[in-house]
Parts: structure tokens; sequence; C-alpha cells
């Protein structure tokens, strides 16, 4: 598709294209619709597509070993892997970032808290409480839908 000395340049020149050209770049590069997600994720999944394209993707053996470990977990049930069972909560890893009055705010989703500043904490709404100093909801702080809300 590309030579790798470009990948670098198509990787950076992501961070200042308008949405609209991510989207396209997106229909290009995987010859569907982009998904309604925010504009970090598009970001994210254009890079890694386009440097799969230049250098290819996934070794066989490693795409193995990820199922092997994936049916250890759920006992090969495929169906079983799509369902988490805290589904109201991001999944242990995500980065929240949150910018409030210029400073930027990163909360770091664990398996039974949040990080904020290298502390703990057992919700969201007390990181923006502690961020604000007035009581918000931290799902709506953070930009998050409300995970309490069934449609």
């Amino acid at each position: 598709m590309s030579s790798p000395d470009s990948i670098p340049t198509r990787l950076v020149a992501l961070k200042t294209a308008t949405t609209p050209d991510l989207k396209q770049q997106w229909r290009d590069l995987f010859e569907n619709e982009p998904p309604p997600f925010n504009r970090r994720y598009l970001e994210t999944r254009l890079a890694y597509r386009i440097q799969e394209l230049s250098l290819g993707g996934l070794k066989l053996e490693t795409i193995r070993r990820l199922e092997r470990m994936g049916e250890a977990l759920d006992g090969g049930d495929r169906k079983q892997r799509s369902i988490r069972i805290d589904r109201d909560r991001p999944i242990t890893g995500t980065r929240l970032i949150r910018e409030w009055q210029g400073v930027e705010h990163v909360v770091t989703v664990t398996v039974d808290a949040f990080e904020w500043q290298g502390q703990p904490y057992r919700s969201l709404s007390a990181i923006a409480r502690a961020i604000t100093g007035t009581r918000w909801n931290g799902w709506a702080f953070f930009g998050l839908k409300n995970h309490r809300r069934r449609v």
C-alpha cells in the first residue's frame, strides 16, 4: 500500500486531519462506514490499520495464541466472549480524558476502581468532585453515556 517511510508521516497527519477526513480515510481503509465513535477512537483504529496494511497484521501464531487464551477464559463459548459482566463500566485499562479549566485530567479504569493522579477512587463522581470542588455526576463529567439507562 505505502512505503514504510510514509507510515510515520501518515500517522502524524491523523492528529490534524478533520473529522470528515478521518471518516473518509476509514471508508478507504476499511471499505465500510465509520462507526459513530469519538475522534480518538477513529485516530487509533486508523493508525493501526495504516500499519497493518503496510507492514502486515498479526502473525497466525499470535492469532491462535489469543484464541487459546479466550477459550481458556470462556470454555470456547464465543457468544460468552462478547458478554461483559460489568457492562456498566468502561473496559479495564480505558483512559478517560477530560480538560477542566485548561488542565487535562486522565483517569484510568482499573479492575475494581478508577485511578487518578496515582490514587484509586471508587467512583468517577468522587474524581469529578476532587477536580472541580463541586458535586458532579462522574459519568456526565467524563462524557460517558448514562450507564443506568437501558435502551
